[in-house]
């Protein structure tokens, strides 16, 4: 049995990641393809337990290096028992975000670095990486709009932070995707859900014919 595909998507918030994973979710199984969509952090019990801790945390809440820590651990509860089992059983894996999101959030904006994220990715997820990354990029008024009406004002704790916060998360997944053109789609994430679908499907389309 040949491995199975690994696709992360990626993105700040309000690019239409969630939506893009179960659109191209539903498009892989309608060509008879096994598919597990999942999500970071969670897709374990464990993980989805540490989602809880971090989204809506105890407290002050978390400094950023607790916080590397915590999507570290539940990172690599998620690969140990939900990704590398289904992969290594033929099955393909879209997960809305992975590991690029901590380097963009806490490496990037949190100010812990890169290659202290990428070290916890080492010793936690064995520097598992996806097929493809899918960045989707989405224009900031936009990004205001569909946050308005998907939170209705509120947000979570890494959700509500401020306008630099996460232009510096953005302008951290530009820089990853630049150095990592090979590993990476970047997609307009812009229109409706199906033209933005039409174009993420494009890009992993060429996966398709090398595993059939």
């Amino acid at each position: 049995m040949s491995r199975g595909c690994f696709i992360a998507l990626e993105g700040g918030e309000g690019a239409g990641k969630s939506t893009q994973a179960r659109l191209l979710a539903d498009a892989l199984i309608s060509r008879g393809i096994d598919v597990v969509l999942t999500r970071e952090p969670g897709g374990t019990p464990g993980a989805e337990a540490i989602r809880e801790l971090l989204l809506h945390p105890p407290g002050e809440g978390w400094e950023a290096e607790a916080e590397a820590l915590l999507f570290a651990a539940a990172r690599s509860d998620h690969v140990a028992r939900l990704i590398r089992p289904s992969l290594d059983a033929g099955k393909w894996v879209i997960c809305d975000r992975f590991v690029d999101s901590s380097r963009a959030y806490q490496g990037g904006a949190g100010g812990i670095g890169d290659e202290a994220v990428k070290t916890l990715h080492r010793i936690g997820s064995g520097d598992l990486r996806p097929d493809i990354t899918v960045l989707l990029t989405v224009d900031p008024a936009a990004v205001t709009r569909r946050l308005k009406a998907r939170d209705g004002g509120r947000s979570d704790a890494i959700g509500g932070r401020s306008t630099a916060y996460h232009t510096t998360v953005a302008e951290t997944f530009t820089h990853i995707a630049a150095e990592n053109t090979d590993a990476f789609a970047t997609i307009d994430g812009s229109g409706s859900p199906n033209e933005v679908h039409a174009r993420v499907f494009s890009a992993i389309e060429p996966l398709i014919g090398r595993r059939q």
